[in-house]
């Protein structure tokens, strides 16, 4: 099947950075999305104004397109399983949304092919669930950037936040004392191709990923051991499409996987600049069954701050952008969203280590690009 039309439910950041790569491509983009200011609006083929959970829209959407793929998880499944009945192509499918857009689902998911996970209970089973303070509280659906997310410390929280999240399903797990956290990009196209990303360090404050470093300092083992979880889950899947693959990394260099997006993920947006193929790409490669070609850096490495929203303002802070793109090899990437308030995301900066820049430890690399994002988020966050 010739792919040249792709529709994306969903129109904000993540489509509009797509919608760039798709105009490389030379495919056609037509989104579905409800507000007119939304950032992919402006660079779409054609826009359909409507929720993205109205099914409707989505018929309307499938009739303009080849496939139909997803900016985000907040979509009415059940809605759209007739559409697929009668022909219409989803990448990632149904299947593999429905298995991994629940948090409980999806973990119950990679706990049965054998992948090292935390453990996990429902809040419903929680007395049988042999744990200790702290736990972690998370709604099983549409909770992202910290929201739906709870670190209990004390039965008191624990009462207070179960009679708060009465009426939604939760999933409980056990709090991992992590020395790191990482995460993975990882593709598979309809044709069974798969690509792995660089292993990355991200670091997340309130539950908010703050930056993204590509340093290389992670252990060889651990870089192939979770290479082969991500080749494991996609085959396993039979994905078409990207995931974002989000772990944990223990003091005892244990890894565990946290949560699996099925889709171009916040953790990757470091591919726009710093590699030959973007993550946007990279989906649009697989599902229209183009090579995926090179995952690779085209530099030594790299950091990714996003820069969040600390105000209620509808500012375009031109004046901090400039200082940001005065900064050495960066490229500051702003989204266009008009009402900002704190703590979303209204852009990102990320800064490159040229190949000849420094050539000495990894460990090395890694101090210098925590000081750019200190730098970064220093300008950014100035009153």
């Amino acid at each position: 099947m010739t792919v040249k039309r792709i529709g994306v439910i969903g129109g904000g950041q993540l489509a509009w950075m797509m919608a760039k790569a798709a105009q490389r491509l030379g495919f056609d983009l037509i989104i579905q999305t409800p507000q007119k200011n939304d950032p992919a609006v402006s660079i779409a083929t054609e826009v359909i104004f409507a929720p993205i959970d109205d099914k409707a829209a989505t018929i309307e959407l499938a009739d303009h397109c080849d496939v139909i793929t997803f900016e985000n998880e907040f979509i009415d499944l059940e809605g759209l399983k007739p559409l697929e009945k009668r022909g219409v192509r989803f990448c990632p499918s149904l299947k593999v949304m429905t298995l991994l857009v629940d948090k409980y689902r999806q973990r119950s998911y990679l706990q049965h092919i054998g992948l090292p996970v935390p453990k996990f209970t429902t809040l419903e089973n929680l007395s049988s669930f042999n744990f200790s303070f702290p736990i972690v509280l998370k709604v099983r659906r549409h909770g992202y950037d910290g929201q739906g997310t709870f670190i209990i410390k004390t039965p008191e929280e624990l009462e207070i936040t179960a009679k708060n999240l009465e009426g939604k399903e939760v999933m409980v797990e056990e709090f991992v004392p992590f020395e790191r956290e990482l995460a993975v990009m990882a593709a598979r196209s309809v044709t069974g191709e798969i690509a792995v990303y660089p292993l990355v360090e991200t670091y997340q404050s309130n539950q908010v990923c703050r930056w993204v470093l590509v340093s290389g300092d992670i252990s060889t083992e651990v870089q192939k051991e979770v290479k082969q979880i991500a080749i494991n889950l996609l085959t396993r899947l039979e994905v078409v499409g990207i995931l974002g693959i989000e772990l944990f990394l223990t003091p005892q260099n244990q890894v565990l996987v946290n949560e699996i997006a099925p889709r171009t993920h916040n953790s990757g947006h470091y591919t726009l600049d710093a590699c030959k193929i973007s993550q946007f790409e990279m989906q649009l490669r697989a599902l229209s069954g183009l090579p995926l070609d090179s995952t690779e850096l085209n530099c030594l490495g790299a950091v990714m701050i996003n820069l969040l929203g600390y105000e209620h303002s509808r500012q375009n802070y031109l004046e901090k952008r400039q200082k940001l793109s005065e900064i050495s090899c960066s490229h500051v990437h702003w989204y266009g969203k008009t009402n900002i308030r704190p703590g979303r995301k209204i852009g990102h900066v990320t800064v490159l280590l040229e190949k000849n820049e420094i050539t000495s430890s990894s460990k090395i690399r890694r101090q210098h690009l925590l000081e750019i994002a200190q730098k970064v988020e220093s300008i950014w966050y100035s009153q």
